[in-house]
């Protein structure tokens, strides 16, 4: 019998609210030949793998990911529908797989705005200045054009977030604050 190759077996990551095709937008951790990603969008416009909310994701089994990854997306649900994201990023997860989650830090963003500056850029993205007001209400430009899935509806801060994925059944969760930004794991218990 002649000798088979191995078997390469994918570990696939769920990219939730993934915006247009960009490789650049998946985080360097799933940017390997041993991660398959798979695009989940609310907008079909940007042509994502499956066409959908992170609320409510019926048509992916539980337990069929490896990861979740969710970069500036939470932010953009109500509080009361956060927790049912969070649910459903967990009930998608393999057990041991685990979220990886960015997000604005509105305690940092509070400081800026307590010190008078509200409209005054803080950074330059590649669509434009970026504002305390726009990471609080959402990137202004964008969402006055009718990208309504723009606009920003709850916040957190370092303590809210790691609370909310607790709550969720995360475990081993680590939330740490970089510049503006929350970045946050999760695991599923194995």
């Amino acid at each position: 019998m002649p000798d088979l190759p191995p078997i390469l077996v994918l570990k696939r990551v769920l990219h939730v609210g993934c915006g247009a095709k960009n490789p650049d937008k998946l985080h360097k951790t799933f940017r390997s030949p041993d991660w398959e990603e798979v695009r989940l969008d609310i907008d079909p416009a940007v042509k994502p793998d499956i066409v959908g909310t992170m609320t409510a994701m019926p048509t992916i089994a539980d337990g069929s990911y490896d990861a979740v990854w969710s970069s500036h997306n939470v932010e953009h649900l109500y509080a009361h529908e956060v927790p049912v994201a969070l649910a459903e990023f967990l009930r998608v997860l393999k057990p041991g797989g685990f979220a990886l989650i960015t997000l604005p830090d509105l305690q940092a963003v509070a400081e800026h705005i307590a010190t008078g500056n509200l409209e005054e850029p803080l950074y330059q993205s590649p669509a434009g200045p970026v504002c305390p007001i726009d990471i609080v209400y959402g990137y202004r430009p964008s969402v006055a054009r009718g990208n309504v899935f723009m606009a920003h509806r709850t916040g957190f801060t370092a303590d809210t977030l790691r609370a909310k994925l607790e709550a969720a059944g995360f475990q081993t969760v680590k939330v740490e604050r970089d510049n503006l930004a929350l970045w946050a794991v999760g695991y599923k218990r194995p």
